[in-house]
């Protein structure tokens, strides 16, 4: 009797080892690492609310702080016609100063203008000298790795100008070898002074349109590259210049914010689109074609 109960005993044992080893393997995880998990994925959920939570809050502290300091600060250079330009009083006058006025407006304060070289405008926005740019200033991939950029509200693109009477250009192949002028920073200064666009040239920069028109004139430079409005404004006022059309160079004015800044940047498209609905950019432009010209 004893042997036939050690015999059950041996079968019953095994067969308990067999049912532990076929077992589906239990989890490994302990209700402590459960609970470590949740209690980081809610972290991270909680870091990523408050993430955007902040951002919003940038976003409406930008705009708060123009509020508070009651005024909105427009860098541009003023040698630009029609979109920047210094008007009969002696401030800086032109399209992009009504854009930017209205833009004021809208949020209820007054418009400062700083006035400064095109070439510095983007530092200077980037280094908080400012609220926005606004200043003919085309969009390109290389800008918008600093700024933000607006909706566009301007096409444009670029044009030559020459001496009517002995033109050393009659079309944009002829840049090659030339001695070119451009308004430092401008897409023109880009596009001439790429190698593969113009071969060869000797590209002086300056300030200002009217100071490269003054020396092409002059007898020094064989032309200018210049956008399109402000190459017209040029000619306008001096009857011994001339146009050369410089097709493939279309391009779209916006303004530039600071990376980052969406608060601002939202309210500068509704006023942009309402500006256009309106019809008023067009006036604007209209206006200061007419009134520049005589600058």
């Amino acid at each position: 009797m004893k042997k036939i109960l050690a015999v059950v005993l041996v079968v019953l044992m095994s067969a308990a080892m067999l049912a532990a080893c076929s077992a589906p393997a239990a989890s490994s995880e302990s209700p402590a690492a459960s609970e470590s998990a949740a209690a980081s994925e809610s972290a991270a959920a909680s870091e990523s609310a408050s993430a955007s939570e902040s951002a919003a809050a940038g976003d409406s502290d930008a705009v708060a702080k123009i509020k508070d300091a009651g005024k909105l600060v427009m860098l541009t250079n003023s040698q630009f016609a029609p979109y920047e330009y210094i008007g009969a009083d002696g401030a800086v006058s032109g399209v992009d100063v009504d854009i930017c006025q209205a833009i004021a407006d809208e949020l209820g304060v007054k418009l400062e203008v700083v006035d400064m070289d095109f070439d510095g405008l983007i530092a200077a926005l980037s280094g908080g000298k400012g609220d926005l740019v606004a200043a003919g200033m085309t969009v390109d991939p290389e800008r918008a790795e600093s700024v933000d950029f607006s909706d566009t509200y301007a096409d444009a693109k670029q044009l030559i100008v020459v001496n009517k009477e002995d033109p050393k250009v009659a079309s944009a192949d002829d840049l090659a070898g030339k001695t070119i002028g451009v308004q430092l920073g401008t897409t023109g200064d880009m596009y001439v002074s790429n190698p593969e666009n113009v071969a060869d040239a000797t590209v002086k920069q300056y300030k200002g349109a009217p100071e490269a028109a003054l020396d092409l004139k002059n007898g020094k430079l064989d032309a200018v590259v210049i956008d399109k409005l402000t190459a017209e404004n040029i000619v306008a006022s001096n009857d011994d210049l001339a146009i050369v059309d410089m097709p493939s160079t279309d391009e779209q004015y916006a303004i530039a914010v600071a990376k980052g800044n969406t608060g601002l940047t939202e309210v500068v498209n509704k006023v942009i689109k309402q500006l256009q609905d309106d019809g008023k950019i067009a006036e604007f432009t209209e206006t200061h074609v007419a009134a520049s010209k005589v600058q």
